[in-house]
């Protein structure tokens, strides 16, 4: 085998020449969406869980000061924004990150690309899918409808929950709402050969709901989206107005607690609530103008976003002490300590649409990236085939809701949520390092949207420099532990960190990089760090495992390794 085929390259021309063949006739997408559509898709993905949940257990973790972490949050996602924009425009093609690393870095790093976004996309659907099925079940027993908790939880949570319980018990302690529901799940769900039948079916419904949409067509998809977005910001701008009236400065302090090591602890919550911009480049294809909406609707939705849950975070953290917000439902919590029941109902239904909008973006995200790759035969040609009919890629939609549907009834996957986090960390890095990466060939490779150029030279060594003189001022003590290497495994994400910044911090003076892409890469890789080593070690066996199947199946159907490379330059990437 030829070590230099697994990074050939597919030059920009190249990739938008296959793309219009593989349009051809009936395999062509229908493209429907404007600027109005990507940017309500973009605030669909994003303005869900992060604003209904998981800020509680930021907050109660950071207090008032976890808007700093949103601010940070949305600044180093606000960099990889602005270079998927750039791709988005130069290369306007479903696969995202995949296709970007396709003509950046070669097709073994386009793979893992693919393979890492599997993670982001799959994982996370499935965690948003049983978290609805939460909100869902208690909507509906609010309104009379007790679902049997046999039948709307997963077997692993109530096998676990019901051993604990009985732990409780025999130790005669009280049972929390949790641990009871469980307890009450495993003891009253029937046996089918001698097996207890418990499942979560409105997580399962509402994947097969979204997905049947999704295969119906993105016309259909784009009107649900918009639906829901319009009841989503009319209910948060809503609690953020009658919120601001109940505000009491007085909460607010301490602003910080715990330090920043209390306002990084949400870094994963917080993150994973903020990476709906990624599966807007998944509809590159059905744009109606991709190379101008994809960019401007990126940065519209992560900006609005950005304001709408930095005002979240303060109305309410200034409403009740943050030491009363490690609750899942942290704003109708709020609200009925507060005595304002009558919103907290309102804020329960409108959970339940954040949530499944969330899911219709990313779970139309995925079937596209797979488009992509079958299509350079890394999958097979199934996952590439356009209904004839309703313009979606049918299978790829199917086997998406497939794999999302079944773990989501029978387990519980929260544990592994920040695998989902990682992989997507994993996929920025990679843009912002592509961005780097083309623009070192100096080549007027596009006319769109092109990340502003700012020289990093003397700016990316002197902030090293500070960030170094700052870390050993504020934090000595600190620096001392570190260097002991008590805890070697757990230290190797942020020996990492340092060697990646050290570098780009040598190779921006040598080579002139652009400090935005630079920051992005810097930036996103330090909240890799704060992931743990458990999470990068799940995250190595997973590339490993896809990387099992590249050489056994893909690198051999390549269709870039068939052809003859006199008739494909590979070398460069200029047009």
């Amino acid at each position: 085998m030829n070590i230099q085929n697994l990074f050939r390259k597919k030059t920009i021309s190249t990739i938008l020449a296959e793309n219009k063949l593989a349009e051809s006739g009936s395999n062509k997408l229908e493209k429907t969406l404007g600027l109005r559509d990507l940017t309500a898709m973009g605030i669909a993905a994003i303005i869900g869980a992060g604003i209904f949940s998981t800020i509680g257990n930021a907050s109660f973790n950071g207090g008032p000061a976890v808007v700093i972490l949103f601010a940070f949050t949305a600044i180093a996602c606000g960099f990889s924004a602005m270079c998927y924009a750039e791709f988005a425009s130069v290369i306007p093609i479903s696969g995202s990150a995949y296709t970007y690393a396709y003509a950046a870095f070669g097709e073994l790093i386009a793979w893992i690309i693919g393979w890492a976004l599997i993670v982001e996309y799959a994982i996370g659907n499935i965690v948003v899918a049983i978290s609805w099925s939460d909100y869902f079940t208690s909507l509906m027993a609010g309104l009379g409808w007790h679902i049997p908790a046999c039948f709307s939880m997963d077997y692993l949570s109530a096998k676990r929950g019901y051993e604990e319980s009985m732990q409780f018990l025999s130790a005669g302690k009280t049972l929390n709402a949790s641990l009871s529901e469980a307890f009450t799940a495993w003891n009253t769900a029937p046996s089918f050969l001698g097996i207890r039948v418990i499942l979560d079916l409105p997580a399962v419904s509402i994947v097969l709901a979204i997905t049947a949409l999704i295969y119906r067509g993105l016309k259909e998809t784009r009107n649900a989206s918009n639906f829901m977005v319009a009841i989503k910001l009319l209910v948060v701008i809503m609690v953020i107005v009658v919120g601001a009236f109940y505000v009491d400065p007085a909460n607010w302090s301490p602003f910080a607690p715990n330090g920043m090591k209390g306002v990084m602890m949400g870094v994963s919550s917080v993150f994973f609530a903020y990476i709906g911009f990624d599966a807007l480049a998944t509809t590159a294809e059905e744009c109606k103008d991709p190379r101008k909406d994809l960019p401007k609707s990126m940065m519209a939705s992560l900006l609005i976003c950005t304001v709408l849950y930095i005002a979240i975070a303060l109305v309410l953290t200034g409403m009740v002490s943050y030491t009363h917000l490690g609750v899942g439902d942290p704003l109708s919590f709020a609200f009925e300590m507060l005595h304002l029941k009558w919103i907290s109902g309102i804020i329960a239904v409108s959970a339940v649409v954040a949530m499944a909008s969330v899911l219709l973006v990313f779970q139309n995200g995925q079937p596209r990236i797979w488009m992509s790759m079958s299509r350079d035969g890394l999958l097979p040609k199934l996952f590439s085939s356009i209904h004839p009919k309703y313009k979606t890629p049918w299978f790829a939609t199917i086997i998406t809701g497939i794999l999302v549907a079944v773990p989501a009834l029978f387990m519980n996957l929260k544990e592994v949520t920040d695998l989902s986090s990682i992989g997507t960390l994993f996929a920025f890095v990679l843009v912002n390092a592509g961005v780097i990466k083309m623009e070192s060939h100096k080549s007027n490779y596009h006319t769109g949207f092109k990340v502003p150029y700012f020289n990093g030279k003397f700016i990316v060594p002197a902030l090293y420099v500070t960030g170094w003189i700052i870390v050993f001022v504020v934090a000595p003590q600190a620096v001392k532990n570190f260097l002991r290497f008590a805890d070697f495994w757990q230290q190797l994400p942020m020996l990492a960190f340092i060697l990646v910044v050290t570098l780009m911090a040598i190779l921006s003076y040598r080579n002139n990089y652009s400090i935005i892409p630079v920051l992005g890469l810097c930036s996103n890789f330090y909240l890799m760090t704060e992931l743990g080593i458990t999470n990068w070690i799940g995250f190595f066996i997973w590339l490993c495992f896809g990387l099992l199947i590249y050489f056994i199946y893909s690198q051999k159907n390549s269709r870039l390794s068939k052809i003859n490379k006199s008739t494909l330059p590979t070398e460069h990437l200029a047009i």
